[in-house]
């Protein structure tokens, strides 16, 4: 009679697998962040030219 074992995982095992999931959320949000230019450039997003700034903090009364 052959026996096969069921496959385990212990609860290190799912704080590890949890631990790798948090990491690469925050990896992405980081390479997202580094390349955030990039990609606005990419899709045609252009910045803002300093005569079309709406600020109303330099308006004087």
């Amino acid at each position: 009679m052959h026996f096969t074992p069921l496959p385990y995982l212990d609860p290190g095992s799912g704080s590890f697998i949890i631990q790798i999931a948090i990491a690469a959320l925050l990896g992405l949000g980081v390479a997202l962040r580094a390349s955030w230019g990039s990609i606005k450039k990419y899709f045609g997003v252009k910045p803002k030219s300093e005569d079309e700034d709406t600020d109303s903090d330099d308006v004087q009364i």
